[in-house]
């Protein structure tokens, strides 16, 4: 079988960022028996929500999301930039939808499409068919309806 390659349709920040969050997520499943959905982790720090003894992981994922930011600053010169407009009542808008569907779907895009398909759930595949429809649908109103 041969390696995976990066070619232009798929450059290798692209490559290694996927390989990072498969990693990331395979570690947080074997040390914690946790699926690494960030939404529930970030629940998860909430006091009262669960223990102090599962804690950790979600502060390392978020504390990690922030670090690989500033990684790729000091190796490249440059921090990463936003590519969403900066409209901040349509950003708080979108993050209220997005908070509802994690809410709705049981969990959000990392969890179930990254932990969940990788699992064979067929509860995450349903989620991420939902999830694919739903941003293409969007897309296709905000750009040729608004």
């Amino acid at each position: 079988m041969g390696s995976i390659v990066a070619t232009e349709a798929m450059p290798r920040p692209l490559l290694t960022g996927g390989a990072l969050i498969g990693s990331s997520a395979v570690m947080v499943m074997g040390l914690f028996g946790k699926i690494a959905g960030i939404a529930r982790g970030l629940v998860g720090l909430l006091p009262g929500v669960d223990g102090p003894e599962n804690r950790f992981w979600p502060l390392a994922f978020l504390v990690g999301s922030i670090a690989g930011s500033v990684a790729v600053g000091l190796v490249t010169g440059s921090l990463p930039t936003q590519s969403a407009p900066a409209n901040l009542a349509g950003m708080a808008i979108a993050g209220l939808l997005a908070g509802a569907g994690t809410a709705f779907g049981s969990g959000c895009t990392s969890g179930h499409g990254v932990c969940g398909l990788a699992r064979l759930s067929p509860r995450s595949l349903a989620a991420g068919t939902t999830f694919a429809a739903a941003a293409v649908l969007t897309t296709t109103i905000a750009r040729h309806v608004f």
